[in-house]
């Protein structure tokens, strides 16, 4: 069994797509997650011609700010 092309966590670049990470790839499909594009799945037969290992850190997950619900305060009805 050949080695994958590129490991889990590579910072690649698609001329395309930008700057991502490597999910996922084996000897048919690489799947990559970019930054502003969503994850995309690749044939490498076609796509690692034209994608290229680059040098950074990989992007710190966005995390979804919670929101709290504000406690909603019932003023006393009078009678």
């Amino acid at each position: 069994m050949a080695k994958p092309a590129f490991a889990v966590g590579a910072q690649v670049e698609h001329p395309k797509f930008g700057p991502g990470s490597v999910v996922s790839c084996n000897e048919q499909h690489i799947v990559i997650k970019f930054d502003e594009h969503g994850e995309k799945k690749f044939v490498c037969e076609i796509a690692l011609p034209s994608i290229k290992k680059i040098d950074r850190q990989p992007p710190s997950e966005k995390k979804r700010a919670s929101r709290k619900k504000a406690a909603v305060v019932a003023a006393p009805v009078e009678a």
